[in-house]
């Protein structure tokens, strides 16, 4: 009872803010809390509102983000009932006052996810022709895997979720930080874990039994379910940030790229549940508004276009462009030797051979990839990205290589990729790359970064390296040159480089840059 009250209370404040209601919006139903008895049981904390016009209604299931309760999406919820929907918002077991232990995306989530479209189906004027999923974070990635483990979802809107979770976790072989310890801390805060999940973070952190730590996320990825995702055809929106630093874009144009179903991706400036942040509380959203035309289409039967427009979305903070597909064009720009004055290399033209330059990886340096979700969540607010001095960039922990200034405009559009030969001082080690669009003072605004490690390298044997960086799309003013920062520390991931590690760069190494 107090959870009702309490809940009621944030659900109806939540509801009234900036939501503004249309001259053509249906009455609904009083939102009304209810509890879902999962198949072994457990009880699922959820809420309901629907329309009160007459008929089947069609319904969107959503699941709550990690750390958030079934109130989370109230406002959205109001909203679609007002349009037409039946709408039944859930806490997935383990979370606030949901019973059960935190799953992560299991097979018990799933299940549940199967049974709480069940309940809306007998409980509610649900159309079972026309059922959608769509939650942000956690509940994306629920909604993604229960697409293809129940027919049932025919459209499904995943925002800020994730479709490998596995390269979410050891990117390129790199173990991520500041993102798993904010959700482990979340978790230990707001929900119950459970044994399996404490024993596969401790396992994480202690880089011990790491095939097991692969197996638990890989039974907990969308792409892992690709082809009952396609045979079961459900129309798929999935909307990211740039700069998610909880789970990286790149996986999500891969999913996109190999969905067969009716699909578009959308991209935005930010970090993680940044784009769609705004709309959690009713306010006028880019993200959410194509959610709802999603829904509108593929539930509802609206012919409003969704479905011939160029599907992929690029936002910027100065545009929004689209595409009939993701961007795939670049233009390569090699390293070139770096000159013993200023320790910097040339960053362009055909890649060079015959050179070599020593670089220590055991200290950071000036560049950074910032804090998670805070640097890029204010990038996506300020329009400023996180910056370094690159002059200043400590040339003896970095490799440094800088174009020259560019006489228009260049927009970079999709994924840049580095190559790069490296002859590594120790068996293990880990390097972190970062593309910068410099300015006539030398201040870099960073475009993206990402780090790429090795294990069980032959020391003093080259290797080579290739690593795709995270999605961007940023306009490189008139007058302003690239540059590429190589070094082997940052706080974001955990390095595998020891003390007094170094690596020498050599080429014949190159950066491929997609540009319009």
């Amino acid at each position: 009872m107090i959870r009702r009250t309490l809940l009621l209370g944030a659900a109806l404040a939540l509801a009234s803010v900036g939501v503004a209601v249309p001259a053509h919006a249906a009455s609904t139903t009083a939102l009304t809390f209810v509890d879902i008895t999962a198949a072994d049981g457990v009880v699922l904390k959820a809420n309901v509102i629907e329309s009160t016009t007459p008929g089947t209604h069609p319904a969107i299931v959503f699941p709550s983000s990690w750390g958030l309760n079934d109130i989370e999406y109230v406002a959205q919820a109001t909203a679609l009932a007002q349009g037409g929907y039946t709408v039944v918002s859930y806490t997935p077991r383990g979370w606030w006052t949901s019973g059960g232990k935190i799953d992560t995306a299991g097979p018990k989530d799933i299940a549940d996810a199967s049974t709480v479209i069940t309940w809306t189906l007998a409980h509610t004027t649900a159309d079972p022709a026309r059922i959608g999923m769509a939650g942000v974070s956690y509940g994306a990635g629920i909604s993604l895997i229960a697409a293809g483990a129940d027919a049932r979802v025919r459209a499904v809107s995943a925002m800020s979720g994730w479709s490998d979770l596995a390269s979410s976790l050891y990117g390129d072989q790199t173990r991520h930080q500041q993102a798993p310890a904010l959700l482990q801390g979340v978790a230990l805060l707001l929900g119950h874990p459970s044994d399996e999940f404490n024993t596969i973070i401790n396992d994480f952190w202690n880089y011990q039994n790491v095939p097991d730590v692969l197996a638990f996320a890989r039974l907990r990825s969308a792409k892992t379910y690709l082809s009952a995702i396609n045979a079961n055809n459900p129309a798929i929106l999935m909307a990211n940030a740039y700069g998610d630093s909880v789970f990286p874009p790149d996986q999500l144009v891969d999913f996109y790229g190999s969905l067969t179903t009716p699909k578009r991706l959308e991209f935005s400036p930010g970090d993680h549940a940044i784009p769609e942040l705004t709309g959690i509380i009713g306010l006028d959203n880019a993200v959410w508004t194509s959610t709802r035309r999603w829904f509108d289409h593929y539930l509802l039967g609206i012919a409003n276009g969704v479905d011939t427009e160029n599907p992929v979305v690029l936002r910027t903070k100065n545009s929004t462009e689209s595409y009939p597909a993701w961007p795939t064009a670049t233009t390569r720009y090699g390293l070139g030797p770096v000159r013993l004055l200023d320790g910097t290399g040339d960053l362009g033209g055909t890649p060079a051979t015959g050179w070599s330059r020593l670089t220590w990886t055991d200290l950071d340096t000036t560049a950074s990839g910032g804090i998670a979700l805070i640097s890029n969540g204010l990038a996506a607010l300020t329009g400023v990205p996180p910056t370094v001095w690159v002059p200043g960039v400590d040339r003896v922990h970095a490799g440094v290589w800088v174009s020259s200034s560019t006489s228009s405009v260049r927009h970079v559009r999709g994924i840049p990729s580095l190559h790069l030969r490296v002859t590594p001082s120790s068996a293990n080690g880990t390097l972190i790359a970062y593309l910068y669009d410099v300015d006539g003072l030398g201040t870099g605004s960073l475009l993206s970064n990402a780090p790429i490690s090795w294990r069980g390298s032959a020391a003093g044997t080259p290797i080579t390296l290739d690593l795709r960086m995270p999605a961007t799309a940023w306009d490189v003013a008139a007058g302003h040159r690239l540059a590429l920062v190589v070094d082997g520390a940052d706080s974001l991931y955990l390095d595998d480089n020891g003390a007094f590690a170094n690596a020498t760069f050599s080429g014949p190494s190159w950066l491929d840059i997609p540009l319009r």
